[in-house]
């Protein structure tokens, strides 16, 4: 059974954005893939994204990050414009995190030494560096993987150790790509477990983007469901999948998550 998030953080707490797209509009080789999308990403929040392929999910995360320029409209982190603002300078001065979909870590270093090169990046005091690591460490029970070079861990073993190098930075905001893609039920699971984790223990603002509807679904305060290059339904998982919009470009009629 897939786990169920057991409350959704906005029927609680007031609502405050820490990421906002304005009026952005991309376009590949002529190609439109965002048409003015407004989106605002709020504090302590789990946002997923769905939608078809080619939606411009990905190309949001790029724009977020830095990897992609709009044609056109705003990118606002943390209430400062950050539209024109290079890569590197986001992720130092607005803490972002990025779990991409593929790679994300170097094959032939063991699991610890993945971690160590991480936080020696954005780590200067060495005991520091010691502390964080040890505590992610115990945060993921790697304990008995140390030694195990990243090229022969499993595939969700690969996940959580990206995921662990994300947070080395003790991010804001975290970006997760294709976190459940090719991987078993009961890591799904686990997966899940960590992100509902990270919410309420760490206070992160979490961007999920995933095909696996159902399993983001349920571990999402709110969804949105993206067609055309806009933004076609948004609310809690119960109201995007009633959403007559969102089930004639999406889900369709026989959709649930339970």
């Amino acid at each position: 059974m897939a786990l169920i998030k057991k409350f959704r953080i906005k029927s609680y707490k007031g609502e405050e954005a820490i990421v906002e797209l304005k009026n952005l509009s991309v376009f590949y080789n002529k190609r439109q893939i965002l048409n003015n999308l407004d989106l605002k990403i709020n504090k302590q929040e789990i946002l997923g994204m769905l939608g078809p392929n080619g939606v411009g999910k990905s190309t949001i995360f790029n724009l977020i990050t830095g990897l992609k320029d709009p044609n056109y409209g705003e990118i606002i982190i943390d209430g400062i414009n950050c539209t024109k603002l290079p890569i590197n300078e986001r992720f130092t001065k607005f803490k972002l995190g990025l779990v991409p979909q593929y790679g994300g870590l170097i094959h032939d270093l063991t699991l610890e030494d993945n971690l160590k090169l991480v936080s020696e990046i954005h780590i200067n005091e060495k005991e520091l560096r010691n502390q964080k690591v040890n505590k992610l460490i115990s945060q993921f029970e790697f304990e008995s993987l140390l030694k195990i070079k990243a090229k022969h861990l499993s595939g969700g073993q690969k996940k959580k150790l990206v995921i662990a190098m994300a947070l080395i930075n003790d991010p804001k905001i975290l970006l997760l790509d294709e976190p459940f893609a090719a991987l078993d039920i009961l890591t799904i699971k686990m997966l899940q477990e960590i992100i509902l984790n990270l919410q309420s223990t760490e206070e992160i603002s979490i961007v999920i983007c995933d095909h696996q509807a159902r399993d983001l679904l349920n571990c999402v305060d709110r969804a949105i469901i993206l067609s055309n290059g806009k933004i076609i339904a948004s609310g809690s998982p119960n109201e995007v999948i009633s959403d007559k919009a969102a089930k004639n470009h999406y889900f369709g009629d026989e959709f649930n998550i339970n």
